[in-house]
C-alpha cells in the first residue's frame, strides 16, 4: 500500500476537526466496549444467582431460616434483595399486632415491587449510553465525512488539474470517520438490543417471583403455613 494511502497517514494528515472528530468516536467506542463487558458480567452473575436462589427457594425450606441465611452471608444480587424486603415487611406486620391480611399483603407487595424496581434499574445503567453512542455515532461519522469531502473539493478546485492520485487521499481521509463511526456504532446498537431482552426477561422473572412469594404470604396470613 501507497504510504501516503496509508490509515495511519491519512489520520495525521486529516483536518484538525475530522481529527477530533475521529477522537470523539475512538472515545465513544472504548465507552461501549466498557459498558458491554460491565454489563455483560453483571446481567450473567444476576441471572446465574437469581436462579440458585430460586432453587432454594422451592427447595421446601422455612422462609425465615432462608432469610437468616440470605443475611448472614449478606448477598444481595438478582432476587435476593426483593425476597428480604418483602419478607422484612411481612414480619414488620406480623409483630404490629392484629393487622387486616389485605392491609398486609397489600404492604409486602409494596416493598417487593420497590425493590423490583430499583433492581431493574440497576441492571439498566448503561443502556441509554449504549442507546445512544449506537444512535450517534454514524451522524458524527457523516459529519467528519462531509467535511472532509468538502475540503478535498476545495482543495481540487484551487488545482489546474485534478487527477485520481490528488483527490484519492482526500477522499479516503474523509471515509475513514464514516468508517469509524459504523466501527462504534454497531457493536453498541447489537449490546443495546441483547441486553434489554435480558434485563426485561429478569424483569418478568422477578415478577412471576414476587407473586408466587405473595401467594405463600398470603395463605400464611389467612392460616396457612410460609
Amino acid at each position: 500500500m501507497n504510504a501516503e494511502l496509508s490509515i495511519t497517514h491519512l489520520i495525521l494528515q486529516a483536518s484538525l476537526l475530522v481529527q477530533a472528530v475521529m477522537a470523539i468516536l475512538i472515545l465513544a467506542s472504548v465507552v461501549s466496549w466498557a459498558v458491554i463487558l460491565s454489563k455483560r458480567g453483571l446481567l450473567a452473575r444476576t441471572r446465574q444467582v437469581s436462579e440458585k436462589f430460586e432453587e432454594r427457594f422451592w427447595s421446601g425450606g422455612n422462609l425465615a431460616d432462608l432469610y437468616d441465611a440470605v443475611n448472614r452471608n449478606k448477598e444481595s444480587d438478582g432476587i435476593i434483595p426483593i425476597f428480604a424486603a418483602g419478607f422484612e415487611e411481612y414480619r414488620r406486620q406480623q409483630q404490629g399486632g392484629r393487622v387486616d391480611p389485605d392491609d398486609s399483603i397489600a404492604a409486602v407487595h409494596r416493598q417487593m415491587r420497590v425493590t423490583q424496581v430499583r433492581e431493574v434499574e440497576r441492571l439498566e445503567g448503561g443502556l441509554a449510553l449504549l442507546a445512544t453512542i449506537g444512535s450517534t455515532s454514524p451522524y458524527i461519522g457523516l459529519f467528519g465525512t462531509v467535511w472532509g469531502i468538502m475540503n478535498a473539493f476545495i482543495g481540487i478546485g484551487s488545482m489546474k488539474q485534478a487527477t485520481l492520485a490528488v483527490v484519492a487521499p482526500g477522499i479516503a481521509e474523509a471515509l475513514i470517520a464514516t468508517a469509524m463511526g459504523l466501527f462504534a456504532a454497531i457493536p453498541a446498537v447489537i449490546a443495546y438490543n441483547f441486553f434489554t431482552r435480558s434485563v426485561e426477561s429478569l424483569e418478568n422473572q422477578y415478577s412471576t417471583f414476587s407473586d408466587e412469594m405473595i401467594g405463600i404470604i398470603e395463605r400464611g396470613l389467612r392460616g396457612g403455613k410460609s
